[in-house]
């Protein structure tokens, strides 16, 4: 999932093409649904992305009382009104309303915490929980935001590599090359430095078991004279997630595909190039993410490449979730304040029916 970032904006606004008394506010490359005439273009409003969490006073006065999503209705998911996607909410709550708007975004501000707004965290199943350790040596995985809440991360015509987004589970290993200790952990847990101890029914033990990731980074580390090595993968298959890719994460071995690696020389944490790591995980025998596009970088291509079939079976049983696009070379991002990394999701899979986001 995305930072939760509750922020002002500047809004362009489009007519909806099939409701008279609707249109669109843009934020970026997303689109909200609002009442005609709320807005106009120029004007700056505050926008709550997906996955946000209201309080039931704001709920109430935004006038969305049972119309959101979760069981207490109150989770701001993507949805499709009159035909038109609609990503997000935008709004100016009446505790903002004399809050200078323009001089909010410039600064940066994060109305989330002000607004008693929190980040949904899905409950995780319990054969993808385990006991928990402390790992404060352990790599951990970064928050891959949405091209369209971050438009300018690329530059048009920069060379990027595109790969196919799995809907599963992060699992994140850590190998320790000084002392042999070896780390395992989900990606909420990782980023607040813990682990989950070795037990041979846990979901993210066996993977990195049968898939050999061990004996592949102890490889990664004497090639690169690395102290920590991170490898980071996707855990899916039926029973993991609702999309299962003809693979089965009940079994003892479930779908695994990495789709990075970090490395620890001399205290500098670095990562794999995108153009490198095919080759990289190759050599270790490790299996890897499809890679759908290699190229300069194309908006608009990308966003529809992001639509479609999953190309992981080989059978195309389901629809995709998207992708993660890289430049083809490291580099840092002045957008994001870390990683230039995005990803782009597709308009089906987010409104489909019936969906499961654990982590």
């Amino acid at each position: 999932m995305s930072t939760l970032r509750v922020t002002a904006e500047r809004l362009t606004i489009h007519p909806h093409p099939n409701a008279d008394a609707l249109e669109l506010a843009q934020v970026g490359l997303l689109r909200a649904v609002v009442a005609k005439g709320a807005f106009r273009t120029g004007d700056w409003a505050v926008y709550v992305p997906e996955n946000a969490l209201l309080p039931d006073d704001l709920v109430d006065e935004l006038g969305l009382t049972g119309r959101l999503a979760g069981s207490r209705r109150n989770r701001v998911k993507a949805v499709r009104l009159r035909g038109e996607l609609s990503q997000g909410i935008v709004c100016v709550p009446g505790r903002l309303a004399d809050r200078d708007l323009a001089a909010a975004h410039d600064a940066g501000t994060d109305f989330s915490g002000e607004l008693g707004i929190t980040k949904w965290v899905p409950k995780v199943p319990l054969h993808m929980s385990g006991e928990l350790v402390e790992a404060p040596d352990l790599l951990r995985w970064v928050e891959v935001e949405n091209v369209k809440r971050h438009p300018d991360v690329f530059e048009q015509g920069e060379p990027v590599v595109a790969t196919e987004k799995i809907h599963g589970t992060a699992c994140l290993f850590t190998l320790l090359t000084g002392t042999g200790e070896e780390f395992v952990s989900s990606k909420n847990h990782g980023a607040r430095r813990q682990g989950l101890a070795f037990a041979e029914d846990n979901l993210y033990w066996r993977s990195v078991v049968a898939h050999g990731v061990p004996e592949a980074a102890r490889k990664v580390a004497e090639r690169f004279g690395a102290a920590r090595v991170g490898v980071f993968g996707e855990v899916f298959g039926s029973g993991v997630q609702d999309l299962g890719y003809g693979e089965t994460g009940r079994s003892d071995h479930p779908g695994y595909a990495v789709f990075d690696i970090s490395l620890d020389v001399d205290g500098t944490v670095t990562w794999i190039d995108a153009t490198d790591l095919p080759d990289l995980l190759a050599e270790v025998g490790l299996p890897a993410v499809p890679e759908l596009y290699r190229g300069p970088y194309d908006e608009a291509g990308l966003l529809a490449a992001a639509r479609g079939r999953e190309t992981w079976s080989g059978g195309a049983l389901h629809m995709r979730e998207g992708l993660v696009v890289r430049p083809a070379h490291e580099r840092y991002s002045a957008v994001l304040r870390g990683r230039a990394i995005a990803k782009f999701v597709s308009d089906d899979y987010l409104t489909r029916q019936g969906g499961t986001e654990y982590e």
